[in-house]
């Protein structure tokens, strides 16, 4: 654990040096939050509460996608990184290392879609919610966290940050984060149980609300952690026998 937190810290460090790279997983879910939610749902309690749960998905999404995608696969074209992993204590503490950052990140980008949501919008969370959205917010960060491991692991840098940009838009888009809960175009809706956003959305406005997430979205988003862990070990180990062979 030691030794985890002592890889967190160089990854944090690492990150806070170009503060670009802080500002960019937080820019985008803010700019929505002031550009679509706050002019159109700002003044409706309840709308504006599922608006902010979702703008927090695509938050959670953007930070672990980029961040792992692009950020493993910089570090692979870096000689520090191999070196690590040849060292007697392997690879798990910088691996888990790379995780307690990623959510330390996480979080700070969530803040200004939080602050948004306080200063400009009516929206509405009870201490308790408040405390099991923090909860989720960890929960639902496992299948994009996993995703951009399978990206970063799989793919060099210039394919990954290609990858990482065209998968994100249309999960995001498709899960129905960029539209009302119940006014989704109809094609979204039909796709949208099949995808890990609507899952991780679903599961956010059931804690921010009264929302009761289809059984069909959670299911899948389980199916998803499932099939994106296999993905990610698949690349780990590929690129090991690759370069330690």
């Amino acid at each position: 654990m030691r030794l985890a937190l002592v890889h967190a810290r160089y990854q944090l460090l690492q990150t806070v040096r170009i503060p670009v790279a802080v500002f960019g997983s937080a820019f985008f879910p803010a700019v929505a939050m002031l550009f679509f939610v706050v002019p159109f749902a700002g003044d409706d309690p309840t709308g504006a509460t599922y608006a902010t749960a979702a703008m927090v998905t695509f938050a959670v999404m953007s930070a672990n996608i980029f961040q792992y995608g692009v950020g493993v696969a910089e570090d692979r074209d870096q000689p520090w990184n191999p070196y690590t992993r040849t060292l007697p204590a392997g690879a798990a503490p910088a691996f888990a290392g790379r995780v307690l950052a990623g959510l330390a990140l996480t979080f700070l980008s969530l803040l200004p879609v939080v602050v948004i949501a306080a200063l400009f919008t009516d929206a509405r969370i009870s201490p308790g919610a408040f405390v099991l959205a923090v909860v989720v917010v960890g929960l639902i960060s496992v299948p994009f966290t996993l995703m951009g491991l399978a990206i970063g692991y799989a793919l060099p840098s210039k394919a990954a940050i290609v990858v990482a940009q065209i998968v994100f838009f249309p999960l995001a888009f498709g899960g129905g984060l960029l539209s009302a809960p119940d006014a989704a175009p109809a094609f979204v809706r039909a796709i949208a149980p099949y995808l890990p956003t609507r899952g991780a959305v679903e599961l956010m406005w059931a804690a921010v609300g009264d929302w009761r997430p289809a059984p069909v979205s959670v299911v899948m988003l389980g199916v998803w952690v499932v099939a994106l862990a296999a993905l990610a070990g698949w690349a780990y180990r590929r690129d090991e026998g690759r370069r330690f062979r």
